[in-house]
């Protein structure tokens, strides 16, 4: 058993500062999981007390049919994979992969049946006899991938590992531990992973599932998809997603059985029915509106002419190229927003033009403007 249990765990510091609060979260066997969240939501102080490495001030952590509160690192089962490597200098990839297991007095023909297979797994048998300051740090983070792996843990946390590489590697990286999770879960080994990261293109595509963690608390956990879709609160969909979920203030009113939402100084926007009724205690106060940037476009001359329902004119104050797409920025007032387009040869758009958006209702979120839960 590999499932990792944290009941009411919390976290108080002497002088009184309480970094983690309460968090109950469940890691099922052979699951990857993620945590992600701002600078300072203790995301990598949740992940040290599972490892050991913070004490835990109240709760207990299980790993799997154990209550590890009281037990050193080297007696949980896991195996860590710093930011920093965390490499022998002075030894070579062979040597830094064995030290564990020579600890663990594992003998010598299964430490190299071992190594071997993980350096062929992660592509690195060529390195074995060089040291870490004659590597790159891609080639540095995959041997201390291997080290883990060597260890046969029933948990492999990870702490920020991609941080300190370029964009290429942490891409290619950031493959080799998706399959690296895939492959141990094909060959029957316990896959359980905990991977902590402040990004969240690798939160959404390594993770099975996502514990999105702010000011020490659990938000909400889900899987990807979920959470992008159906954020629980105001803060899960304004920190997943890239370009981040447009958010401003808007009235809610009803008239002759139409549900509108009237941003200050923007258009008047009608309410899909399916919606609409979600909202009616809400008339008269003001909610928080959330659409996602690729839910706002630009409008061409012929739509323009058979509709000008939840259509505004609006200068682009900037106009970003991504290449197969557009980041178009504009203001609602004093409100900055950002629509993501496709990228139209045919169609010029540039910095300081008034363009016609539309903003798609159908996929907009609304918010309590005071618990910020999500409304529908």
């Amino acid at each position: 058993m590999a499932e990792v249990v944290l009941r009411e765990v919390e976290k108080v510091y002497p002088n009184g500062f309480k970094a983690v609060k309460g968090v109950d979260l469940t890691i099922k066997e052979g699951e990857f999981m993620v945590f992600v969240g701002p600078s300072g939501c203790a995301k990598s102080t949740t992940l040290r007390m599972i490892a050991g490495l913070e004490e835990i001030t109240d709760g207990d952590i299980m790993i799997g049919d154990k209550r590890v509160n009281d037990l050193p690192p080297k007696d949980r089962g896991i195996a860590m994979v710093f930011q920093n490597y965390a490499l022998y200098p002075h030894m070579s990839v062979y040597d830094n992969m064995a030290f564990g297991l020579k600890q663990q007095k594992l003998d010598r023909h299964e430490i190299d049946r071992r190594i071997r297979e993980a350096a062929e797994t992660l592509e690195i048998t060529h390195l074995l006899n060089n040291k870490p300051g004659e590597m790159s740090g891609g080639q540095r983070q995959r041997v201390a991938l291997g080290r883990a792996m060597v260890r046969k843990p029933d948990v492999f946390l990870f702490d920020e590992p991609l941080s300190n590489l370029d964009a290429k590697l942490r891409v290619s990286t950031r493959v080799s531990i998706a399959q690296l999770h895939n492959d141990l879960k094909n060959e029957g080994q316990t896959a359980t992973m905990i991977y902590v990261t402040h990004d969240q293109v690798e939160a959404m595509t390594l993770g099975d599932r996502i514990c999105v963690l702010n000011q020490g608390q659990v938000m909400q956990v889900d899987t990807p998809m979920n959470l992008y879709q159906y954020p629980a609160n105001k803060f899960v969909a304004g920190f997943i997603g890239s370009p981040a979920m447009n958010m401003i203030k808007a009235a809610v009113s009803l008239e002759e059985g139409n549900v509108y939402l009237q941003p200050e100084n923007g258009p008047k926007l009608l309410l899909p029915a399916d919606k609409a009724g979600k909202v009616m205690d809400k008339v008269g106060q003001q909610v928080w509106l959330g659409l996602r940037p690729e839910h706002i476009s630009v409008v061409d001359e012929q739509d323009m002419a058979n509709s000008t329902q939840d259509i505004e004119l609006k200068t682009i104050n900037v106009v970003e190229s991504m290449g197969n797409e557009l980041y178009l920025y504009f203001n609602i007032g004093d409100v900055k927003l950002v629509a993501r387009v496709a990228f139209n040869p045919q169609q010029s758009i540039s910095h300081g033009e008034l363009k016609p958006l539309h903003f798609d209702m159908s996929h907009c979120h609304l918010f309590d403007i005071e618990t910020e839960a999500a409304l529908l």
